[in-house]
Formats: structure tokens, C-alpha cells, sequence
């Protein structure tokens, strides 16, 4: 049985959206261990990673989720977690992509899948795309923070992010 649980939430964002979700955790004996909250859009979006010893938790939480849109216009979604692996970080470097371009289709898929192709993993992704102060052209940004086996030189992950940095026509930094 599962006591790890993941818990995706959204809806427009105002004041209490934070407190609304939460409430339904903190009623119902859940700790919580991990968040992202951001805004996209007008939409205030939660990522939570808690854990519960209740059995039925899932259950009874996604009965408080349909309670959630039905009252505060929030979407939410709860999925059990199997056990944590432990994952050697000894086998791998932290780096961080910076992404900057003008804003296209395409540009966070064929970054990921090349990270992907290449065996890189993506620990964090933030983008956002905003009006360049010169030009007022739409400016995509993204900060990746992957991890490199230790066995792939860095050297060659920059020549080829150098190689894909050319054909997306957008600049890319390396941070070690």
C-alpha cells in the first residue's frame, strides 16, 4: 500500500486557491513533503507530493477533488505513488541549459527530445516567453537543469547542443 501520493491542481487564480487545496491535505492527516506553484496564464497551477498513512486516502481525496471544482472552480487530481527507488546521484553531473530565442513552434519538444536522445535527464524545466525591450518580438526563455552521466563528456553535449542551437536558431549556455 501506498502512503506517497501525487496531487496535480489549477484553476484561475485568486487569493485562498493555495489554502483551498491545501485544506483538503491538512483535514484529512496528510503531510506535506514537496510543492511547485506557479501561474500560466490566469491559471494558478499546484504540483504537491505528500504522504498519508489513511487507507482509502486516494479515494476519499478524489471525492474532495469533485467537491473542489464543484464549490471553488478547481481542478484537482490525486495519484498514489509506487515505493521510492533510490537513485545513485554518484553516476551524474548537474548542469543548466539556458535557452533564449526568438519564440517558435517547437523549441521545448525538440529540446527535450534531444535530451532525451542523448541520454540527459531533465531534472527541472522553467519557460516563459516575453516582448523583447529592442524589438517587441516574442522572446522564448527556457532554464533546464538536467543531469549528465558521468561517462558522457561535456564537451561533446555542448558541441551537439551547439549543433541543435544552430538549427533552432536560438542561443544556448552550458552552466556546469
Amino acid at each position: 500500500m501506498s502512503d506517497r501520493y501525487i496531487m496535480t491542481a489549477f484553476g484561475r487564480d485568486r487569493i485562498g486557491i493555495v489554502a483551498d487545496v491545501t485544506r483538503l491535505l491538512y483535514d484529512n492527516d496528510c503531510n506535506l513533503e514537496d510543492t511547485t506553484m506557479n501561474i500560466l496564464s490566469d491559471e494558478f497551477t499546484l504540483n504537491l507530493l505528500f504522504t498519508c498513512k489513511e487507507n482509502n486516502i486516494e479515494e476519499l481525496l478524489s471525492s474532495e477533488c469533485r467537491r473542489l471544482e464543484r464549490e471553488k472552480g478547481i481542478s484537482a487530481f490525486v495519484r498514489a505513488l509506487p515505493p521510492r527507488e533510490e537513485k545513485s546521484k554518484n553516476g551524474f553531473k548537474t548542469c543548466t541549459l539556458n535557452i533564449e530565442g526568438l519564440d517558435q513552434a517547437g523549441i521545448v519538444y525538440k529540446t527535450s527530445l534531444f535530451l532525451a536522445n542523448n541520454k540527459l535527464n531533465i531534472l527541472h524545466l522553467n519557460s516563459t516567453s516575453k516582448a523583447s525591450p529592442e524589438s517587441g518580438a516574442t522572446i522564448h526563455c527556457m532554464d533546464i537543469h538536467i543531469q549528465v552521466p558521468k561517462e558522457i563528456s561535456l564537451d561533446k553535449v555542448e558541441d551537439d547542443l551547439s549543433a541543435m542551437a544552430d538549427e533552432l536558431q536560438v542561443d544556448i549556455t552550458l552552466s556546469r
